[in-house]
């Protein structure tokens, strides 16, 4: 799904041609210091088939297929991580426990089977680097809209917390008390722009805590690593890190003719070969992690060049 903002930047060709009228609010209050843009939003979709167990999906060649359009696809990015609200409450859920798995998942998912996927799009190197991270405490307040993501982005920047990095993906990680305006858990699960912030090229992405709607936003109700929020969060971080890689400005590396990259063609489905945790979790790969030596994960499949959706990249489609 694509949704459109006009803010007065100059667009590709393809941009303007999926352009519509009367979606200018993303873009009203930037100014000076903050993020410039974006005309596309590209969003990852809410689970068609609610969190009851997770669906394996066809092993056909998805159609219509992924072309490349001309423009930058990334090498191996640097992921920024802002850990947005309070990520340290009693709920089991937003705490520090959580944060250490995402960080165990980043540190796996480089140079693994499932992420050197993006190696067949030519450019990436199917490795990704953690470059740091930042806790900002409410600085735009529980409710934001799109435009505030931006701003939370450019204000861990400006404040020196965070590099500017034009190799970088600036993820804003959203505790379950924080609500996203145009749609979280309603409409999409999860979305990645760009936009330019002092004539930097900054790619970012919103990912809200599924925990606020397991139905619209997990495949599952138990999570793998016992939180069932967080561990949803982590298909969806794969999800929008993959797109980025491969079109990093929306629309103008990989996608198809209808707008959807490589993640999305592959959106909710998990592959054939699931294993079950002992909690009853289910799940389709482990890594190795930096605070154990390994922990199990319920990703969604990614799609190669060929338009194969794989779980791990093998001679046939899982």
């Amino acid at each position: 799904m694509i949704r459109i903002s006009i803010n007065g930047l100059t667009m590709s060709t393809l941009a303007l041609a999926l352009c519509v009228t009367g979606a200018q609010a993303q873009g009203q209050g930037q100014g000076p210091g903050q993020i410039q843009g974006p005309p596309e939003t590209i969003q990852h979709k809410t689970n068609p088939h609610d969190a009851g167990a997770p669906t394996k999906g066809s092993t056909a060649t998805q159609t219509p297929v992924i072309t490349y359009h001309g423009g930058a696809v990334m090498g191996t990015p640097t992921v920024y991580l802002i850990w947005y609200g309070n990520w340290n409450q009693g709920n089991g859920t937003d705490t520090p426990a959580a944060q250490t798995i995402v960080n165990d998942f980043l540190f796996g998912l480089s140079g693994s089977p499932y992420y050197k996927i993006n190696t067949s799009y030519g450019t990436p190197t199917g490795f990704v680097t953690v470059g740091g991270s930042y806790s900002d405490n409410y600085s735009q307040g529980s409710r934001l809209s799109d435009s505030k993501v931006g701003s939370v982005v450019s204000g861990a920047i400006n404040g020196g917390h965070l590099p500017r990095d034009s190799n970088g993906l600036y993820f804003v990680l959203t505790s379950s008390d924080v609500a996203e305006s145009s749609g979280f858990c309603s409409r999409y699960c999860g979305w990645h722009t760009s936009g330019t912030l002092s004539g930097t090229n900054i790619k970012y992405s919103f990912v809200g805590n599924a925990a606020r709607c397991l139905n619209a936003c997990a495949a599952q109700t138990t999570g793998p690593n016992g939180n069932a929020g967080v561990d949803a969060m982590l298909s969806v971080v794969a999800h929008e890190l993959e797109e980025t890689n491969t079109d990093p400005n929306p629309l103008s590396g990989w996608a198809d003719s209808n707008g959807a990259e490589n993640g999305d063609k592959c959106a909710w489905t998990f592959g054939q070969n699931l294993s079950v945790a002992p909690n009853g979790a289910f799940y389709n790969m482990s890594l190795p992690g930096q605070s154990v030596s390994s922990r199990n994960y319920l990703i969604q499949r990614n799609l190669d060049k060929n338009s194969l959706c794989y779980v791990n990249y093998v001679t046939k489609a899982q």
